[in-house]
């Protein structure tokens, strides 16, 4: 069934025309200067951006983000990239990326590895794994979904472990603690519920960064 891709979960659909939030340059600076948080995000970014900007801003952390709908790791570590050239960067950098990479999941290690290069050794890189089995797909696409953020999330674990300035945010974990998570936290499979998946995961973010 070729509609499948070779990974079982289909293939990336077009993303350059869906939804962004990306913050002006003065904001971008702004957070920069005070050493902020940088954050490069998907869709889930998008969705729960606004509510984790609030609650950082109640901490004293400035933040401007990069989130993108539908974007896969290379692009979006693409945007860190030009960011970094740009503006320099904060000690504090969120990847909420991922998610769309269940179409091709090998590309994430070397991705992950980039990233790291990137922010360098001072700072900080606190990254959110991932979770999907869309449940809107055929159960052959739903079991491949999960298969392949299982595949996702052994890269970015073995990335832990040769950058010890990399954090794991353990979202899939989280979701698999306790019955019936993946329902009540997870509206289509993917995308967090709101106001319980959002605040669950916005919380497990805040946490790591208060934790540093």
């Amino acid at each position: 069934m070729a509609y499948l891709g070779n990974y079982g979960s289909g293939v990336l659909g077009a993303w350059e025309r869906q939804a962004r939030a990306i913050s002006n340059e003065a904001q971008i600076r702004r957070t920069r200067e005070n050493d902020g948080v940088f954050m490069f995000g998907d869709s889930i970014g998008v969705q729960d951006g606004p509510a984790l900007a609030r609650q950082l801003a109640q901490l004293g952390i400035m933040t401007a983000v990069h989130n993108w709908a539908g974007r896969p790791v290379t692009p979006a570590v693409d945007a860190l990239d030009t960011w970094a050239q740009d503006y320099g960067l904060p000690h504090r950098i969120l990847m909420s990326v991922g998610s769309n990479d269940i179409f091709t999941p090998p590309a994430v290690a070397a991705q992950v590895d980039r990233t790291m290069q990137i922010a360098g050794p001072e700072r900080t890189v606190y990254w959110v794994n991932v979770q999907a089995a869309r449940t809107a797909f055929i159960p052959e696409i739903k079991v491949a979904d999960q298969r392949n953020s299982a595949w996702i999330n052994l890269q970015l674990a073995e990335a832990a472990r040769r950058h010890e300035n990399l954090r794991i945010i353990h979202w899939a974990e989280h979701l698999a603690s306790s019955p019936n998570r993946l329902a009540r936290y997870l509206r289509d499979g993917l995308h967090p519920s709101i106001p319980l998946g959002r605040n669950a995961r916005n919380g497990l973010i805040i946490e790591a960064i208060k934790a540093g």
